[in-house]
Parts: C-alpha cells; structure tokens; sequence
C-alpha cells in the first residue's frame, strides 16, 4: 500500500498556509472547529494547525462528517495525479469510478473488471482512500448534482437520475449532507455567487452544458491541440473556430464535445444525448487532454536533464494528448502503421463512412461516431486498401477486442496489456508503446524508434540509436511519455506513423 500526501502533516500545512493550488486534489483539509473540508487553495483565512486534519479524497472527509466549503468547492477540485501515474489495484479502482461503473456495475462489477474480490476492492480502498468504492461514487454523484442543479434548469427528479441516484430521497439526503443546502437551496443561491472556475457555467440549447475544466498550470496548449487537430479523423474530429471537436460514444447513448483552450480553463461545450452520461463525459474528456497530470514534478524531473532543460524551459507544461476511446486509438494506431499522417486519416475516414454510427451536428461537420470494435470485427477483410500483412493485422487486432481477449480499458494492467499487443501479428515496440502512451495511458511509455524522436535527440546531441537512448532515458522516469512530448516539438514533422 502506498502513503499519500495526506500522511505529511507538515508538508500539507505549508500548502494550505501558502494556498498552493499545485496540491488541489492531491490532498483535502477538514477543519475541526467548522466542519467543513477544503481544497488547499481556499481563499479563506487557513485555519491554525492543530485545527486541521488531512484527507486523500473528498469522499474520506464526507465519510468523517465534514461538509464541503461552500468557498472552495473542494469537490470540483483537479483529479490527484496519483491516479495517472499508478497502474496499482487502487490506481485502476479510481480510473473505473471516475468512468461510472459504480454507477453502472455496482461494487462486484468493479471487482469483477479488476480480478479481485469485492472484499478486498473495499479493505484496499478504505485503507488508502479512507472511503470505499460506494462512497467515491456517492461523492462523485454529489459533484455531478450540484453541478447540474445549478447550471441547468433541468427538474430535480431530472437531475437525480442524470447524476446516478437510485432514488429522489437519496439525492435530496446526499445533497444536504455534503453542501449543507438542499437541491433548492443550491439553486437559488447561484445567482448571488460568482461561478468557480471549476464548475460548469451555463447551458445553451437542450442536452448542451457550457462548462470550465481545471487544470494544474502551466498547461502548454499547442502541442495538446495542435496534435489533436493535425491527426483528427473527418467526420469523428475537427478543428473549428479556435476548439478541437468530436463525437463521443458513451454508456447510454452518444455526445459531441467542443473543447477550447484558455489561460486557467479549458472551455467546454458538451452536447449528450443521455443527460446520464456526463460524469463520464466529463472524466474522458480530462483524460484526453491529460488535466490531472502534475506538470511541476514532471517538468522538474525532466529539466535535471541538460539536455532537455532548455526544451522544457522554452515551453512548459506540455500534457500528452490521450484519447476518449481506448479500442478506436489502436485501431488507428495500427491503420498508421508505415505511412503518413495524411494517409492514416484517411484510411480512418474510410471506415467511418462506411461503418460508423451516424450523429447529427447542427453546424457542424461532425458525422459518425467511430465504428464499434464488433462493426470492425465484421469488415470483410478484403474491401480494406492496406497491404496484406497491415490487413492481418488490423482483423486481429479488432477480433481480440471485439471478443475481449484484449482489454484496453482504464483498469487493464499496463506491462500485461503490452506484453499482449507484442504477441499479435504485426505488432513491434512502437505500436504497442504509443498506445500505450495515447490509450493505456502509461506516464512512461517510451519510442525510442520513433525516427521523429531519433531526430531530435540527434540534434540535442543525446544518442539516437534506440538502445543508447532508452538507456539515457532511464533517468527520466516515471516520465518518458512526456519527455516524447518535448522531443516531438523539436521536429518539423512532429507527428510519425511510421516505424511498427
């Protein structure tokens, strides 16, 4: 079992006196004479030391009694980092809950999905998280109701059922425990507060949220979005007045999401067709554009490099775009394999044409959802213009995924699902690393065949050749995936689909 901030005393107390916003979400302060937790930036005046006890989740500091600060919003706070950088039980416990399968599921469908037992799920998180799974998901419901009470105008019976409660009661108890105020009085006092800047702000037409993700700064936007933009699959994905916009396939149904980069937010105009599937919405979305990471510990680690400090100190804060479906990331992964980025889009807007679902967007130039793995699955082999060896292995990449021999879900285990990947057909290092990087998600992952990151380390004057490099890399650890981030913008032709 790992030890969180939360069990350094000091360290927490110097964050909270000096209103760090770096530790939002890393750890929560409950204050003994209030009774109310916070983030450690809350504006208020910090409480003295020996009023202060420390907790790792929202969820912790409920369970212990406290209320969130009405300031602060706590609960609105950017995801801990832990969860990004672990691939432990509780690391792929959290990445579930956060993708609603709580919800869905129920504890023994978590437990199922991470091979233990529904015992040892619940003793692991209560010991670390001070919560159990029921009580992240009942925070996390608690979140997405007041977000929805106070930014649309749906009704409350509405609302509790968007946000996962099983029933009225549990929703108007759930809401009152954690803010204090009834569903009512959440709503009636909106207009008197100036929205957080990690709430949503506003609705527009019906089934659209305007809403404001958080992130740790300094977030360097271009290489976030301009590899976004540049690899976008017509119809899927598009560049349009200043946001990167998809389609979504969601549990319930399906959704467009625009996302447009600010200096402390990325705006965020979601359109569902289930108003249940917003919590999920929400998390994939912070997924794909990486907002949990920590850039201060990555970018420090890095900058001990030499070598890479002048990259890193030239443009800070690069995140490394991920990817909102991790099945529909391989499959293009392996329809790149040994072309160009031009021709990889297009080979993906061919089967979306042919095979994807199809989505209206008022607008808009959004068409299809990316085709399901089991739609893929069904592709006659033979109407796919690749060569013979990338057509074996695209129908065996998706027939593993359709029948689910290979998982690429947030609670996979990262070096088994890459020891998996190796060992199908036409799958070498890099394939199985830039998903492992962009799907799985893995903070480490490496290309040290990448010929984009040879050339920049060739330039920098690091060994080029893939041994020597990985080599040299070891000291950038647990953080090489962002270290492919910085070598990348070196090039000018930063995006390279062609080694396999």
């Amino acid at each position: 079992m790992q030890t969180g901030m939360h069990t350094d005393t000091e360290r927490c107390v110097r964050a909270v006196r000096s209103k760090d916003a770096r530790f939002d979400g890393w750890f929560f302060t409950a204050v003994l004479t209030t009774g109310i937790y916070c983030r450690p930036s809350c504006p208020a005046v910090p409480p003295k030391p020996g009023n202060m006890t420390f907790h790792p989740s929202a969820a912790a500091c409920q369970q212990a009694g406290f209320r969130a600060c009405k300031r602060c919003r706590p609960d609105t706070s950017p995801g801990s980092p832990e969860w990004n950088v672990r691939a432990d039980l509780t690391a792929r416990a959290m990445r579930l809950i956060a993708d609603g399968v709580v919800d869905r599921e129920g504890v023994p469908g978590l437990a199922a999905r991470l091979g233990y037992s529904t015992r040892q799920v619940e003793r692991q998180l209560l010991a670390e998280l001070g919560a159990g799974p029921l009580a992240l998901a009942r925070a996390q419901r608690a979140q997405t109701a007041r977000l929805l009470i106070e930014t649309t105008p749906l009704p409350m019976a509405d609302i509790a059922f968007a946000a996962g409660f099983a029933s009225i009661r549990t929703f108007n108890d759930t809401v009152r425990e954690v803010y204090a105020l009834s569903p009512s009085e959440l709503r009636t006092r909106v207009p008197k507060a100036r929205p957080a800047d990690t709430t949503a702000v506003g609705t527009t037409a019906a089934g659209t949220l305007l809403l404001r993700l958080p992130f740790r700064a300094p977030l360097n936007p271009d290489n976030l979005f301009g590899h976004l933009a540049a690899t976008a699959v017509p119809g899927v994905e598009e560049w349009r007045e200043g946001a990167y916009r998809r389609t979504l396939r969601l549990p319930y149904g399906h959704g467009i999401v625009a996302l447009t980069p600010n200096p402390d937010h990325i705006a965020c105009r979601l359109t569902l067709g289930a108003p249940r599937d917003l919590t999920v919405a929400i998390s994939r979305c912070r997924r794909l554009l990486d907002l949990d990471a920590d850039p201060v510990a990555v970018d420090d680690q890095l900058r001990a490099d030499p070598l890479l400090a002048p990259l890193v100190d030239k443009a800070p804060g690069r995140r490394v775009p991920r990817t909102v479906d991790e099945a529909e990331f391989a499959v293009r992964a392996v329809l790149g394999q040994q072309v160009s980025t031009a021709a990889a889009r297009t080979h993906a807007a061919r089967l979306v044409a042919a095979h994807g679902e199809p989505v209206d967007d008022p607008g808009g130039g959004l068409t299809h959802l990316f085709p399901s793995t089991g739609a893929l699955a069904a592709v006659d082999p033979e109407t796919l213009a690749m060569p013979r060896t990338r057509r074996t292995t695209f129908t065996t990449l998706v027939a593993h995924l359709a029948d689910g021999s290979v998982n690429l879900g947030v609670e996979c285990d990262w070096a088994e699902t890459r020891a998996r990947l190796l060992a199908l057909p036409g799958f070498g290092p890099w394939t199985a690393d830039v998903i492992a990087m962009r799907a799985l998600g893995d903070p480490d992952a490496f290309l040290p065949t990448d010929l984009g990151i040879r050339r920049a380390a060739g330039g920098l004057g690091l060994p080029s050749t893939p041994a020597a490099l990985t080599a040299r890399a070891s000291a950038w650890r647990p953080w090489r995936a962002y270290a492919v981030q910085y070598l990348w913008a070196t090039d000018s032709h930063p995006i390279n689909f062609l080694p396999v």
